[in-house]
């Protein structure tokens, strides 16, 4: 079992990494603008997002499943949104452009 402290030293980096990640997501969310979105990129990250999350989950390591779960629910939102406004949006051009 490790010490006490270093659950917290986890919590808090989990939290101001997790934290970091919010304002751009409700960015995208409020716009819908995923023209400054790469696909390959925000598909390789929620990717490696969903495998920190297996290896917390591994470790029961409740600061890494947690902090993980949040990212990749807000990482794998933005992935839906650029597969599905992405190709309904020409490039360069938000969604709120087209209607």
């Amino acid at each position: 079992m490790s010490p006490h402290w270093i659950d917290w030293l986890g919590y808090a980096a989990a939290t101001l990494t997790t934290a970091a990640f919010v304002p751009q997501a409700l960015m995208t969310f409020r716009t819908r603008d995923v023209s400054g979105v790469s696909l390959s990129m925000y598909s390789v990250f929620t990717l490696g997002v969903a495998l920190w999350l297996l290896y917390g989950w591994a470790l029961k390591s409740w600061p890494i499943v947690l902090a993980n779960c949040v990212t990749l629910l807000l990482a794998g939102s933005i992935l839906v949104m650029k597969c599905w406004l992405g190709r309904r949006a020409s490039p360069g051009q938000s969604l709120s452009d087209t209607t």
